[in-house]
C-alpha cells in the first residue's frame, strides 16, 4: 500500500491511498461468504453458492462493492498509523480508482490537528493565591457547620427574610385554577431567590395563617411564560437557631471534645486545601500561559463538535428542570447569549489545550498505569454517586475506557507543564510545589496530589464531623 499525503489547509489534508490488489484478498473472501448468506440461488442453500455463481447471477460489481465496503476503514486507519497524522472528524472517503485484479485506489479527505511546536516552558512564572490561612476563613468554615446543626423553632410573627415558612400554592389565569400548579406543604426560606419571581417579597410580612395574591410570569408546566396570579397560604413560620460555639457544639458537631481542638483541626484542613489549591493554580496557569504562546489554527469540525456537545448539554439541562428557558438562565444569573458566548470561548480554549497535552503527552511518553485507571475510576465514581464496578462497567461496555485514558494522560500533561513553572504566591513568596507533594503524600510523591488522600478545598466542615 502507498500512501501520499497533500496539504489542503494547516488543519485538512487529503490522503491518496494506492492499494495492491492482492492486499484486497481477506476483505475479498469474506464478501463473498457475506453475499452467499444473503442471496437465494435454486440448487444451494444459504451460504453456499459458489463464488462463480454468485458473479454469473448478480455480477462482480456486487462482490467488489462489499470488498470494499469491509476493507475501506482498515486501510484508511492503516495509512493514517503510517503517516502519523491525527485525525479529528470522520473522513470523506470517495473510490477514484478500481483495476480488478491489479488495484484499488481512494481518497480520504480529513480534518486534522494542525502542525506546531510547543515552546520551552522550563520557568514560567505563574501567581498564585496565598496559602495563610485567616481567622476569617475560620470562622466562616465553622458558621457553614453551624448552619448544619440549626434548629428550626416555630415563632409567633410574621416572616422575615432568613426564616422558613410552610405553604400551600396555587395559580389562577383569569381566574381559572391550573391544576398542575398546586403544591402543598412546601417549606421554603424566605429571601433564598425563587425562580417564582415576587415570592419573596411576597412572603415578606405575612404570619401563620395568612393569604397572599401576587402576579408573575410562570416557570413550568404547560403555562410557562404566562402571566399568572399565585396565592400563597402561609401554614406556618419558623425561625432558624444556630447553636451556641462552645464545647458542647464540638462534641455535637465533630469528634473534638473542646471548640478549640475543632478550631485547630479545621485550621489544618483549610491549610492543606490551600496548598492544593496552589497546585492546581500552578497547573491551570502554566497551562494558560503556555497556550499563549502558541497560535494554532483549530480545525471548523472539532470546534463545531465541542460547541455542539456543550449545546447538546445545555438543552438536556434546561429540559431536566422543568423550567422555562428565562427562568432556567435566571436562575443561574445569566442569559442564552452569554452562556453561548462562553461555549464559543471555552470550546476553543478546550481543543487547543487537548491538542497542546496530546502533544506533550507523546514527547514525555505518558501512559497510564492499571492503577491509575483504577484510581480514576473511583474519583468519578465517587463524584457521580454511583458504585465504581458500575461506573467501570458502562465505560467498557460503551467504549469510553480510552476516552478515560485520555483524561488521564492529560491531566499528568498538565502536570508536568505546572512542575516546571516557577510559582510565587500573591506575597510574593516562593512556592515550592514538591514540597507541598512531599507533605500531602510523603508516600507517593512523584504523583501529586492526586493520590494524596486530601479532600478538595471548600469541604472543611465535613473532615470536622
Amino acid at each position: 500500500m502507498k500512501t501520499a499525503v497533500e496539504e489542503l489547509s494547516p488543519t485538512r489534508v487529503k490522503l491518496t491511498v494506492e492499494v495492491p490488489f492482492e492486499e484486497l484478498e481477506p476483505s475479498l473472501e469474506a464478501a463473498y461468504k457475506k453475499v452467499a448468506q444473503q442471496v437465494r440461488v435454486p440448487g444451494f442453500r444459504p451460504g453456499k453458492v459458489p463464488a462463480r455463481i454468485i458473479e454469473q447471477r448478480f455480477g462482480r460489481a456486487v462482490v467488489l462493492e462489499e470488498t470494499l465496503n469491509d476493507a475501506l476503514p482498515k486501510l484508511y486507519g492503516q495509512a493514517v498509523d503510517e503517516t502519523d497524522l491525527f485525525p479529528v472528524s470522520q473522513p470523506e472517503i470517495e473510490v477514484t480508482k478500481i483495476e480488478d485484479g491489479s488495484q484499488v485506489e481512494f481518497t480520504a479527505e480529513v480534518d486534522v490537528r494542525p502542525s506546531f511546536e510547543i515552546p520551552d516552558f522550563q520557568g514560567a512564572e505563574v501567581v498564585v493565591d496565598v496559602a495563610e490561612v485567616s481567622d476569617e476563613d475560620i470562622q466562616t468554615q465553622l458558621d457553614a457547620l453551624r448552619q448544619r446543626f440549626a434548629t428550626l423553632t416555630g415563632v409567633d410573627r410574621a416572616a422575615a427574610s432568613g426564616d422558613y415558612v410552610v405553604m400551600d400554592l396555587r395559580a389562577e389565569i383569569d381566574g381559572k385554577n391550573l391544576e398542575e400548579q398546586q403544591a402543598a406543604d412546601v417549606s421554603y426560606e424566605v429571601g433564598a431567590g425563587s425562580v417564582l419571581q415576587g415570592l419573596d417579597e411576597a412572603l415578606e410580612g405575612l404570619s401563620a395563617g395568612e393569604e397572599k395574591t401576587f402576579r408573575t410570569t410562570l416557570v413550568g408546566g404547560e403555562n410557562a411564560g404566562d402571566e399568572a396570579d399565585v396565592i400563597i397560604n402561609v401554614k406556618s413560620v419558623k425561625e432558624k437557631v444556630l447553636p451556641e460555639l462552645d464545647d458542647e457544639f464540638a462534641q455535637l458537631a465533630s469528634e473534638f471534645d473542646t471548640l478549640d481542638e475543632l478550631k485547630d483541626s479545621i485550621r489544618e484542613q483549610a491549610r492543606r486545601n490551600k496548598l492544593v489549591e496552589q497546585v492546581m493554580q500552578s497547573r491551570e496557569k502554566a497551562l494558560d500561559a503556555l497556550l499563549e504562546k502558541i497560535d494554532i489554527p483549530l480545525p471548523e469540525s472539532a470546534l463545531k463538535a465541542e460547541i455542539d456537545a456543550r449545546t447538546h448539554n445545555l438543552e438536556h439541562q434546561i429540559a431536566e428542570s422543568g423550567l422555562s428557558r428565562e427562568a432556567f438562565f435566571r436562575l443561574y444569573q445569566t442569559t442564552e447569549d452569554e452562556r453561548f458566548a462562553e461555549f464559543e470561548d471555552s470550546a476553543a480554549k478546550a481543543l487547543k489545550s487537548g491538542f497542546v497535552l496530546d502533544k506533550i503527552v507523546k514527547a514525555e511518553e505518558i501512559g497510564v498505569s492499571e492503577q491509575e485507571l483504577t484510581n480514576f475510576v473511583v474519583r468519578r465514581a465517587m463524584q457521580l454517586g454511583v458504585a465504581p464496578n458500575t461506573l467501570a462497567q458502562h465505560l467498557a461496555d460503551n467504549d469510553q475506557l480510552t476516552l478515560a485514558m485520555m483524561e488521564i494522560v492529560r491531566e499528568k500533561a498538565k502536570t508536568v507543564v505546572g512542575d516546571a513553572a516557577k510559582v510565587t504566591d500573591e506575597a510574593g513568596n516562593e512556592v515550592d510545589i514538591k514540597a507541598i507533594y512531599a507533605e500531602l503524600n510523603p508516600e507517593q510523591e512523584a504523583e501529586g496530589v492526586e493520590e494524596a488522600g486530601v479532600q478538595e478545598p471548600g469541604s472543611q466542615e465535613e473532615s470536622a464531623e
